[in-house]
This record gives structure tokens, C-alpha cells and sequence, in this order.
């Protein structure tokens, strides 16, 4: 038992070095090739990314063991039960429990309220954004009960978003696109794949791939309408006066402070663990008390899942200081440099490579792919799913990029964006729809919201004319975007081989 376990953590860590090497050949090569330096932390930096790996290993291993059971479990739990509001109420507290500790949303309200001189008020956004996926996540349950195709919300969706677009505050816009890509972290996507998954199974006529995906891509639309509601409140009602503008000084100051090597320290490191289990206790606290107040059933195998859960946390947290100790520290030093030395060309390429390889580690992405692998019996490569996600958004950011630095506004690419999305979505294969749009969410978590966010407000702070506020926010909404584009094409293409290939071999 125990060397079986071992040789399939060992497998899980040789995926996770392979999924690592991408971002370690951009990061060397524009270390050594373009900036012509080496760092002086490079032991901290390999130990970090060593770390990374054990970590991704760790958190795939336990959401193979307890997230993805237990929330299976639940919403089978829930069809027979037959109570649609307990199930919504549910669907809405694991939404809203999540977000409101989701550590990337916290970090760009905080940043949000810096740069508008408090216009913009940090726990008020976070209150309206994790509101917005409670009720994101309420009602993809209650479609997925319903049984209504996905894309008619989607749709509808994205024509909303547009509409109230004209009617924000320019301030809010590249904020509010940006919100619905933060909204889904590392341990959340699991847990709302794992719940539509296992309600579309559980339920009479629904088709797990076609049903059970879509959960996702309500939580990174609904935050885009709240949040700029939210803005045409609060600027309404501020007095007329320019948003306060970092000034690049401090910003160059921040990033370098952070580009030095990592300091342990024991205080730091429990502050670290505690803060990865205070980030979990929420959604944890929702499914036993439903688990055992509602559904009034113990848990399956509680032991098998309570280690799971341990692995995610462990996991989790091992990954999130390998970051700080190799790659945050140089991926910041590099965007800093790359905007210093005026290079356009160069900074599109660093956006593009960066978009690709860190979309490759990315773990709610992995946790996607291999589920969706798993229940489309093989037809959908999750290798070939992560790839085509991760050129969608390399692309994304770096358009998102050339916009900052050409200066245009961000909803007349957003909206060009929505228009491909809905026209491919007539063209695409229905199995493929619900996960294209789900990819958009989980491409913006852990490993890129971080690196994308500060190379966004570090162009808007270093090129003249540009407005942190306006400008420097958005490219996380380019990177949630264009994967829907790619991986409705590579479901176009498949289903185009597949049938040719088949009347080949007869």
C-alpha cells in the first residue's frame, strides 16, 4: 500500500518538474540572454522551484484523495435529497466563503484602493465580487438542474457586460474584467468542478461533460456586471477629482525590494501555513456542516479524505513559498528591467513566454484537464486541453501588453473577444463549450495572476501618459478570454480529424 502511494507521488512529481521546465527556460533566457545577468540569489531560485514541485505533486495527489470525492459526494447527495434550495444555498455559500478569502482578490483590491485615492474601497469590492459568485455559482446549479444549454448564459452574459461597459466609469472598467479572472483559486476550481460534475452525473438525462462543466465560467462572468455596478455607484457619488497615481519611483521601489533573495524565517513561514489554512477553513466549514447539519450522512472513507485534504493544504503551501523563494523574485526583476530598457518587441515577447509557461503550471488548470480527460473517457487530452489554454492566454497577454502600450481602451478588445467567443461557440462541438469556458476562470489563479498583475501596472506606471487605474488593470481579463477562443478551436479541429480519421481506417 504505502510503496504503491509512493510510486504514484513519484510519477506526480516527475509531471511536476516536466510542467516546470517551461517557465524555467523564459525566465534563463531573458535572465542570461536579454538582461545578460545572473542572479545572485540562483541557489535560492532552484530551491524554490524544487520546492514548487513537490508541492504541485502534494496538491494534485490530495485533491485526487479528498476534493474531488467529497464534492462528488455532496451534490450526489443532494440529487437524492430532492431540495433545490438546500443545494442553492449551498452553490452560494461556497461561492461566497471562497472568494472572500481568495488571496489574489485581496491583493488587487488593496492595490485598487492604493491607486484610486480610496475611491474604490477594498473590502466593499471584495464583499460585491465574492456576492457575485455566490450567485455565479447558484445559478449554474440551478442550469444544470434546469437542463438549459450553457452558452444562452454565457451569452447573455457577455451582452450585459458590454452594455453596462458604456455606462462605467473608465476608472472601474479594467478593474472589473480583471476581477472576473481572480476569482477562482487553487482550491476552489476543484471543489466547483468536482460539485457539476457530480450533480450532472447524479441526475437522469444530464451528460457529465456537457452539463457537468460551466461552473466556473459563471463565477468569472458575474463579478465583470457587479463590480462595475459597484463603479458607477461609488464614482456617482465621489466628488469630481483625478485618481491618485503611484509615482513610478515607488513602484520601482516595491518591485526591486521584492527582487532580492529569500529570507527564511521560521515566524514568516507558520504565519505563511496558517494563512494557507485560514484560506481553506472556510470552504472546509461549509462542506461538513452541510455534510453533517443537512444532508445528516458522515462522510465516506473520512479518513482517506481528511489526508487529502492535508495534502491539499501541505501542497498549497509548499508551492506558494518555492514561489516567493524562485520565481516571483526574478519574474518581477525581469518585467521591471524589460519596461526599463523601452523595448517594446521584448516586452510582447516576455508577456507571450510568461503567459504560456507559468498557464502550464498552473495547478487549477491541471486539476481541470485531468477531470475532463477522466470523464470524456480519453477524448479530451488533457495534455493537448493545458496546451491549448496556455496559448490562449500567451496570446492574451500579450495583446493585453501592446494595448497598455499603445494606450487604447480595453472593452473595444474585450468586445471584439466576446464577438469571437459567441461565433465560435455555433461552430463548436457542444461537449467542448461548457469546458472552453471554464478555462477562461482557471487559467488566472496561484502561479499567473501575481506575474501578470505586476507586469500590467509596472507598463502603465513606466510609459508617459498612461494611468495606473485605467490602464494598468485588464490584462488578467485578456488572459481569461482567449483561452475560450483556443480551446473552441481545438474542439473544432478534433472534431473535424476525429470522423476523417476514422473513415480512414475503414
Amino acid at each position: 500500500m504505502i510503496k504503491e502511494s509512493l510510486k504514484i507521488f513519484g510519477g506526480d512529481l516527475k509531471n511536476s518538474f516536466k510542467d516546470l521546465v517551461p517557465i524555467i527556460l523564459v525566465v534563463a533566457f531573458f535572465q542570461i540572454v536579454i538582461i545578460s545577468t545572473i542572479p545572485e540569489n540562483l541557489l535560492s531560485i532552484v530551491i524554490g522551484l524544487t520546492i514548487v514541485a513537490v508541492g504541485l505533486a502534494l496538491f494534485i495527489r490530495g485533491l485526487e484523495l479528498g476534493i474531488f470525492p467529497i464534492g462528488e459526494n455532496l451534490a450526489t447527495d443532494f440529487a437524492k435529497k430532492g431540495s433545490v434550495f438546500w443545494l442553492l444555498l449551498f452553490a452560494f455559500t461556497i461561492g461566497f466563503s471562497t472568494t472572500v478569502a481568495e488571496p489574489a482578490l485581496i491583493a488587487i483590491a488593496d492595490k485598487a484602493a492604493s491607486i484610486s485615492a480610496g475611491k474604490v474601497d477594498a473590502f466593499f469590492l471584495r464583499m460585491t465580487v465574492a456576492l457575485s459568485v455566490g450567485f455565479a455559482i447558484a445559478l449554474g446549479t440551478l442550469r444544470i438542474l434546469l437542463g438549459h444549454p450553457i452558452h444562452y448564459y454565457i451569452i447573455t452574459g457577455y451582452v450585459l457586460v458590454v452594455a453596462v461597459t458604456f455606462f462605467a466609469p473608465p476608472e472601474i472598467i479594467g478593474l472589473a474584467y480583471d476581477s472576473g479572472g481572480v476569482t477562482t483559486s487553487t482550491v476552489t476550481v476543484p471543489l466547483v468542478a468536482a460539485l457539476g460534475i457530480g450533480l450532472a452525473s447524479s441526475i437522469k438525462g444530464r451528460n457529465p461533460v456537457i452539463d457537468g462543466f460551466g461552473l466556473i465560467a459563471f463565477a468569472s462572468l458575474t463579478p465583470m456586471i457587479f463590480v462595475q455596478v459597484y463603479g458607477i455607484i461609488v464614482y456617482a457619488m465621489a466628488e469630481a477629482a483625478p485618481a491618485a497615481v503611484v509615482s513610478i519611483k515607488t513602484m520601482a521601489e516595491g518591485t526591486q525590494a521584492t527582487a532580492v533573495a529569500y529570507q527564511f524565517s521560521l515566524i514568516e513561514t507558520l504565519l505563511d501555513l496558517v494563512g494557507v489554512i485560514k484560506d481553506v477553513a472556510p470552504i472546509l466549514a461549509v462542506i461538513f456542516f452541510f455534510q453533517y447539519i443537512i444532508i445528516k450522512k458522515p462522510v465516506v472513507y473520512l479518513h482517506k479524505i481528511i489526508t487529502g485534504i492535508i495534502m491539499v493544504i501541505l501542497g498549497l503551501y509548499a508551492f506558494i513559498v518555492g514561489l516567493e523563494m524562485g520565481l516571483f523574485p526574478i519574474g518581477e526583476t525581469i518585467a521591471f528591467q524589460l519596461t526599463a530598457m523601452k523595448n517594446n518587441l521584448l516586452i510582447y515577447l516576455f508577456a507571450f513566454l510568461i503567459g504560456f509557461s507559468t498557464t502550464m503550471a498552473e495547478p487549477s488548470l491541471l486539476a481541470i484537464a485531468i477531470k475532463a480527460e477522466e470523464i470524456s473517457s480519453g477524448s479530451i487530452k488533457q495534455m493537448v486541453l493545458r496546451i491549448a489554454v496556455a496559448i490562449g492566454v500567451a496570446v492574451g497577454i500579450a495583446l493585453g501588453a501592446y494595448r497598455i502600450v499603445v494606450g487604447d481602451p480595453i472593452h473595444y478588445y474585450i468586445i471584439v473577444g466576446y464577438i469571437f467567443v459567441i461565433i465560435m461557440t455555433q461552430f463548436a462541438p457542444r461537449y467542448i463549450i461548457p469546458i472552453a469556458y471554464d478555462s477562461g476562470g482557471v487559467t488566472t489563479s496561484t502561479v499567473t495572476v501575481p506575474l501578470v498583475a505586476a507586469l500590467g501596472l509596472g507598463l502603465a506606471e513606466n510609459i508617459e501618459g498612461r494611468n495606473p487605474l485605467i490602464d494598468g488593470f485588464g490584462l488578467i481579463a485578456f488572459a481569461s478570454l482567449f483561452p475560450m477562443i483556443t480551446v473552441m478551436g481545438y474542439g473544432i479541429i478534433a472534431h473535424y480529424i476525429q470522423p476523417k480519421a476514422e473513415g480512414e481506417k475503414v
